[in-house]
């Protein structure tokens, strides 16, 4: 895909975001010692993000139906930039949590209408490619953000890196600004028939589906450090290589998602989730040896986040007439789709099962998804035959 200004803007608010979100778990110890309380309290900073997400993205969405897009997306990122910069100067914990709930909700909108407005500055067949370089951002954000924020945490300061997220927001709101048309508000928005759309089943199979892609890959993901280390017996510098692998992979994943979606989008999933499954079965069977661990990492990152671009895809489709707040909400999905890895993953931890059987645990959730893709598949053919032969006997 050429390069497209409005693109690169909206890879630069997702990359923001994705920094936003990701960097904390990296600076838990820091922030924990520097406000005087235990690294459990301080990951509830975590846990509220991703719970303002999955309330923000139908808030937001649902109040701001009437207004113009190009404003929209930037009052957004002046909704994020405002969240960081009070982060960056919280004196306390309540604080810190209020800032965090506050930047979290321009989450779910900004990522559901950028899709939105992405694939609307491409030809029809080249949208899934569009979502996937906005989503490029966020991929890259894991690869460079996120290490960045972590170092500049442990040398200048927690705040230092929410001073630099907060530059970010400034940024991306000029770049809007400079890079997108004027986009008017959909004609007919009605948050009513918004609403209906998410009782639609396509629509809910597609949410459903996004919940399980991301709950297979946070299973696992949320453990990979302590995975590595006592599993693997890696270094603290092969931890960090892996972390910058698997990112590496999230960027190549993200790519081919766009690209192969544009050509199918259920094709590109069959494909996506049966890797992924195989994946992270022979992961639970080799992790102790760093080599093929190194390899299967890059391939898991690959396969984790080929599967973002159709999945959003496959929303907007199932709510074609009222996309934005299915399109939202399929954000909030993958943050639910977040917590509920975590969960498991935490679970088969505590009952004792080992740490290669949390990889299976994530190997199940993405055959699930399998199973599921196939089934949709077999029954809209079946559909679609019907309809046929109903058409050839009138």
């Amino acid at each position: 895909m050429k390069p497209n200004p409005g693109l690169l803007a909206l890879a630069v608010g997702a990359f923001g975001i994705g920094v936003t979100e990701f960097a904390p778990m990296g600076l838990l110890p820091v922030i924990a010692g520097d406000l005087g309380v235990s690294i459990p309290t301080a990951g509830l900073l975590i846990s509220a993000y991703a719970l303002g997400v999955v309330i923000g993205a139908p808030l937001m969405t649902l109040t701001t139906g009437r207004v113009p897009r190009r404003t929209l997306l930037i009052a957004l990122a002046g909704i994020f930039t405002i969240g960081n910069l009070l982060a960056a100067v919280s004196t306390g914990y309540g604080m810190l949590m209020a800032a965090r709930i506050l930047t979290s909700f321009n989450h779910g909108a900004f990522f559901g209408v950028g899709s939105i407005v992405a694939a609307s500055l491409v030809p029809a067949e080249r949208r899934a490619g569009a979502v996937a370089a906005m989503f490029m951002g966020l991929t890259i954000a894991n690869v460079v953000g996120v290490p960045l924020a972590t170092w500049a945490g442990e040398h200048l300061g927690w705040r230092a890196s929410f001073w630099g997220v907060s530059a970010l927001g400034v940024a991306t709101m000029a770049a809007l600004r400079l890079t997108l048309p004027a986009l008017p508000a959909p004609t007919g928005s009605d948050a009513m028939a918004e609403l209906r759309v998410l009782t639609r089943g396509p629509v809910l199979g597609a949410l459903g589906l996004t919940v399980i892609g991301a709950s297979a890959m946070f299973t696992v993901f949320t453990y990979i450090t302590p995975i590595l280390r006592e599993v693997t017996h890696a270094s603290l510098g092969y931890v960090t290589a892996m972390l910058v692998t698997y990112g590496l992979g999230l960027t190549v994943g993200n790519w081919l998602g766009g690209r192969f979606a544009d050509r199918s989008v259920d094709r590109t999933l069959i494909v996506t989730l049966a890797a992924l499954t195989i994946i992270l079965v022979a992961f639970a069977l080799l992790m102790p040896f760093r080599a093929p661990t190194a390899i299967l990492i890059f391939l898991w990152g690959i396969a984790s986040f080929a599967l973002v671009p159709p999945l959003q895809i496959r929303v907007m489709h199932a709510a074609a007439d009222a996309p934005n707040l299915a399109s939202a909400m399929n954000i909030a999905a993958f943050n639910l789709g977040n917590a509920i890895g975590a969960a498991v993953g935490g679970g088969v931890i505590a009952a004792g099962l080992g740490y290669p059987a949390v990889a299976l645990a994530g190997a199940v959730a993405s055959a699930l998804g399998l199973v599921a893709v196939i089934v949709s598949v077999r029954r809209g053919s079946a559909t679609d035959r019907v309809l046929a032969t109903a058409d050839a006997v009138s």
